[in-house]
């Protein structure tokens, strides 16, 4: 299937997908980034929001929190999840808020999807104008100039439908803006084995390309991906947590 094709037909696998993330270390990392940075307010935008779990742990440590994807699937779950939140559908590089925000996050390299340096451009000009005063953009991002093209992430879920495995890997060939994130889902019920492949574009861009990009609206932290500690990137990593205070 192209495009985005296997996201939108197996949304309702989504959080099955994802099941070895620790959505509450991630958002309270973020919470306590917010408190070292931010402007002490509490509304809260998060971009490509998925199922909304991370919206639900932000609401739950008292923001007023809302989530904008371009899939309305997972918007419906994420509705489902969190009733008390606000969910639109619209695009992370062209969106609008009704007021000013405190905090806007963007979780699981998302931000990649912008697909495009003149999109990655947009989505940080949206977020730069949706933001109050000294308001937070936080999100995390890999280092195209690192991606290992043969290393890739793998985990087994049960579900009432069968047995899952789901591997996903960056691929990136060495030159130009675009980088892909390949898929493998394989599901096996009643001794049958179905097998999906996907590929998703997206953007490619480098931790120095990426800071002189969010550096006229930004004061820039990169940070190492670790959502246990707050520790200032190592310049080695390919992986990396930005928290951004709009100047």
């Amino acid at each position: 299937m192209p495009g985005n094709a296997l996201y939108t037909d197996l949304s309702g696998y989504y959080d099955l997908m994802c099941a070895d993330i620790d959505y509450r270390a991630q958002s309270h990392c973020i919470h306590r980034l917010h408190q070292l940075f931010g402007n002490a307010g509490s509304r809260h935008v998060d971009l490509a929001c998925g199922t909304g779990p991370h919206v639900r742990h932000f609401i739950d440590a008292g923001y007023q929190s809302s989530g904008l994807d371009i899939n309305q699937p997972m918007l419906d779950r994420a509705s489902a999840r969190c009733p008390e939140a606000r969910f639109s559908l619209q695009d992370m590089c062209c969106f609008k808020v009704d007021e000013p925000v405190d905090l806007i996050t963007c979780f699981l390299y998302s931000i990649h999807y912008s697909a495009s340096i003149d999109r990655l451009k947009a989505c940080i000009a949206s977020v730069y104008g949706a933001l109050d005063a000294h308001g937070v953009f936080c999100f995390n991002a890999v280092d195209k100039n690192m991606i290992d093209n043969y290393s890739s992430l793998s985990h087994t879920a049960k579900h009432v439908d069968g047995l899952f495995s789901f591997s996903s890997g960056w691929n990136y060939s060495g030159e130009g803006e675009q980088q892909s994130l390949k898929l493998r889902i394989e599901k096996t019920a009643a001794n049958e084995t179905e097998v999906w492949h996907d590929e998703h574009p997206m953007v490619a861009v480098s931790f120095a390309e990426l800071q002189a990009l969010l550096q006229p609206y930004f004061d820039v932290h990169v940070l190492e991906h670790d959502y246990e500690k707050i520790i200032p990137w190592n310049k080695t990593s390919g992986n990396a947590i930005f928290a951004c205070i709009k100047i």
